[in-house]
C-alpha cells in the first residue's frame, strides 16, 4: 500500500511540476496539467496517505487531527490552484487559505500533541517552519501573479490609446447616422464611468491615459463598482449595458450590419446575464481588479471607435 501511494504522489507531483513548466513558458496544456495534478494530490493522494498513517497507528484520539490535517491541505492547496489559473473568487479563495492553517489547524495540532505524552517539541517547530513556509509562498504567489496580470493590463491600455488616437484622425461625417448616434451615445457613457471611477481614486482621465502606472491600488477588487454601480449614485449601472443592447438593436435593424450585429456581444464583451444573474457587463467592474475595469472602457472605446469609422 505504501508503494503504490509513493508512486501516486511522484505522479502527481510530477504532472504539476509539468503543467509549471508549460504555464511559464506559456505552452498549451499547461492549465490543464496544473488541475489535473492538484486533483489527484488533493482528492486521492494525501485522503489516502491520511487514512493508511491513521490506521497504521491505531489510535483514535487523534482522528481530529487527521481530519483537520485534510481540510487545511484542502484549502490551501485549492486556494493556490484558483490564484494559478485565474480563476473567479481567486482572490478570495487565497485570502481565506492564508490564515486558514493558523486559524484552524495550528489550535488543534497543539491541543491534540500536547495530551500525547511521548510528545515532541521538534514536530512542533516542524509544524511551524511549514506554515511560514507556506505563508511566504502564498504570498509571493499572490503577488508575482497579480504584478503579472496588472503589468499586462497597463500595457493594453497603451495599445488602445494608441488605436484610439490613430482612429479619431479620420474625418467626421457630416451626416450622423443611426448608428453613429448609438454609439456616440455608449462612448458618453463609457467616458462617463471612467470619469467617475477615476475621481474616485483621484485621477483624471488625462492622467490615466498619460500613465496606467498611477493607479495605486490596481489590484483591488470591487472599487469600480463600488463608483459606478451604486443604485443610490448617478449611475446605477444599467446605463452601459442598456446602451450596448439598444447599439446591437439598431445594427441588427441597420441594412449591411446584420454580420456585425451577430458579432457585437463577443466585440463589445456584452452579456445579457453574467454569473448569478448579474447583467455580463456589470461583471467587469465587480469581480476584475480596478486596472482590468478601466481596461475594459478603454477597449470597448477603441472598438466602438473602430466601428464608427465604418459605419456609412
Amino acid at each position: 500500500m505504501k508503494q503504490k501511494l509513493y508512486i501516486l504522489g511522484v505522479i502527481s507531483a510530477m504532472i504539476i511540476s509539468t503543467g509549471l513548466i508549460l504555464k511559464v513558458e506559456h505552452w498549451p496544456m499547461g492549465q490543464i496539467l496544473i488541475a489535473v495534478g492538484t486533483l489527484i494530490l488533493v482528492l486521492i493522494f494525501l485522503p489516502a496517505s491520511l487514512i493508511n498513517s491513521y490506521k497504521a497507528e491505531g489510535n483514535n484520539q487523534n482522528r481530529l487531527l487527521y481530519i483537520v490535517t485534510y481540510i487545511t491541505c484542502f484549502v490551501v492547496f485549492t486556494g493556490m490552484l484558483f490564484k494559478i489559473q485565474h480563476w473567479p473568487f481567486a482572490g478570495l479563495a487565497l485570502l481565506i487559505a492564508l490564515p486558514f492553517p493558523y486559524i484552524v489547524f495550528l489550535p488543534v495540532f497543539l491541543v491534540v500533541t500536547s495530551k500525547n505524552k511521548n510528545f515532541n517539541i521538534y514536530n512542533t517547530v516542524f509544524v511551524l517552519m511549514l506554515l511560514a513556509l507556506n505563508s511566504v509562498f502564498s504570498c509571493m504567489l499572490a503577488l508575482n501573479v497579480s504584478r503579472e496580470v496588472i503589468d499586462d493590463s497597463y500595457n493594453l491600455s497603451r495599445d488602445y490609446k494608441r488605436q484610439e488616437e490613430a482612429l479619431i484622425q479620420f474625418p467626421e461625417k457630416h451626416q450622423q447616422s443611426t448608428v453613429n448616434l448609438k454609439i456616440d451615445e455608449v462612448l458618453n457613457i463609457v467616458n462617463e464611468y471612467q470619469d467617475k471611477i477615476l475621481k474616485q481614486e483621484g485621477l483624471s482621465r488625462e492622467q490615466w491615459n498619460s500613465n496606467p502606472g498611477n493607479l495605486w491600488r490596481p489590484e483591488a477588487r470591487g472599487l469600480a463598482a463600488d463608483a459606478i454601480l451604486n443604485p443610490e449614485g448617478p449611475f446605477p449601472g444599467n446605463e452601459l449595458q442598456t446602451s450596448l443592447k439598444n447599439l446591437i438593436l439598431e445594427l441588427g435593424k441597420s441594412s449591411g450590419y446584420e454580420s456585425l450585429a451577430k458579432d457585437a456581444p463577443l466585440i463589445f464583451d456584452y452579456r445579457e446575464d453574467g454569473f448569478g444573474g448579474e447583467p455580463g457587463s456589470q461583471m467587469n467592474f465587480s469581480l476584475n481588479p480596478l486596472s482590468w475595469a478601466l481596461i475594459y472602457l478603454d477597449g470597448l472605446e477603441a472598438n466602438l471607435l473602430m466601428i464608427k469609422t465604418t459605419v456609412r
